[in-house]
């Protein structure tokens, strides 16, 4: 018997350790940023979120994703948060046990920009258009 089933594409998702691990990452990293002990001058009064953190199946690297609140840059944010992330670990390891304590990479979270893409093509007058022809045929 088969240990592990894949899905029907052949792509095999995260397993359920990875995804307690990596919401357990994520919610004390927010912990430790949401005290505010971090020395970093661009990140002094700057308000982000870690939307997602994925941990590899070996669970010693973790990608953060972050996102900036408001309409800005993310880039600089993730360069301030790269060069504290031997900081940001150790405060992690205080926080969360692990065998080994991931190493941290940060990378700007896109997802929104894409829903409003989305959002924006969905209610665009080409899609409005066709919707209403489907109504129209389907009431024949």
């Amino acid at each position: 018997m088969r240990r592990h089933q894949t899905n029907k594409g052949g792509a095999k998702g995260p397993s359920q350790r990875q995804l307690r691990a990596g919401e357990l990452v994520r919610r004390a990293l927010s912990d430790v940023v949401s005290r505010g002990n971090i020395q970093d001058p661009e990140l002094a009064g700057v308000s982000f979120t870690i939307t997602e953190v994925r941990v590899s199946p070996d669970l010693r690297h973790a990608t953060c994703f972050v996102a900036p609140l408001g309409a800005r840059d993310p880039a600089p944010l993730v360069s301030a948060l790269t060069r504290v992330r031997g900081y940001l670990r150790g405060q992690l390891s205080r926080e969360v046990t692990f065998k080994f304590m991931p190493d941290l990479t940060f990378e700007p979270d896109t997802s929104f920009d894409q829903a409003d893409a989305v959002d924006r093509l969905l209610h665009s007058p080409e899609v409005a258009r066709d919707l209403a022809h489907d109504d129209d045929e389907g009431e024949e």
